[in-house]
């Protein structure tokens, strides 16, 4: 079966690597022998996509991003409607929101498509992340470098940190999920870095594209390994600076 992936925006927006979020998902599609085709740009049509995705860019970037995507928002709500995954990730997130208030003060309208509303400030807070999930599912790990403070969320992708800052507040509530539109500040990249997380993107994915969604899922070489090191690590720092 042929997937479709949307990239949007991804010479602006994609620091850290953010790009091989979807490198990852297409190597486990095309090891369950589907084609991806991946469509990148600031303005691509998005009536045929699967999954849509934009990653972390600079503040300047993201204000670009912003502003290419207006046009954009009832493409986005009509993938939405009909059941395709909109994945956005580090500072992608803060535009899916009411608005965003730059350091000048400045009050950018954002995509509308989250009742959230973010502040930029003048710290920087880099740190590493663990994300708390429900009982019997993986933490999730990360990494974080933002200067902003999101407020209002009501719907969290996580409902609170083991380590790290969350939107708001020291280990408190991070991201943004309803239904398939999901947004996390965590880069890594974070799909990369958890296999966990990548398996649920991924079934939504294989849903949308209406493919049968196997009990077992690809991890490629070295993933989950990668995964329990990097998480027994951060618990040992963790401990440590305590």
């Amino acid at each position: 079966m042929k997937i479709q992936f949307v990239h949007l925006c991804p010479q602006r927006m994609s620091l850290y690597g953010e790009y091989a979020n979807l490198v990852i998902l297409r190597r486990m599609l095309e090891e369950m022998g589907h084609e991806v085709e991946v469509v990148a740009g600031e303005s691509p049509d998005l009536s045929k996509a699967n999954l849509i995705y934009m990653g972390c860019g600079t503040e300047r970037g993201q204000k670009f991003a912003l502003q290419v995507l207006r046009p954009q928002v009832e493409g986005l709500k009509a993938a939405l409607d009909r059941g395709a995954v909109v994945l956005f990730t580090g500072n992608a997130m803060e535009v899916l929101g009411q608005s965003i208030t730059d350091t000048q003060g400045k009050v950018w309208q954002g995509l509308g498509l989250a009742e959230f509303t973010t502040i930029e400030t003048r710290q920087r807070n880099p740190h590493d992340v663990i994300a708390n999930t429900p009982p019997g599912q993986s933490p999730v790990v990360g990494f974080m470098n933002k200067c902003s403070l999101t407020a209002g969320v009501t719907t969290p992708l996580f409902e609170s940190l083991e380590m790290g800052f969350g939107n708001d507040c020291q280990r408190g509530p991070e991201g943004y999920v309803k239904g398939n539109l999901m947004a996390t500040h965590l880069t890594g990249p974070v799909l990369v870095k958890n296999p966990a997380l990548a398996h649920r993107v991924l079934r939504m994915v294989l849903t949308n594209a209406g493919a049968q969604v196997p009990d077992t899922l690809p991890v490629l070489p070295h993933q989950q390994e990668a995964f329990e090191v990097t998480l027994r690590e951060l618990r040992s720092k963790g401990e440590n600076a305590g």
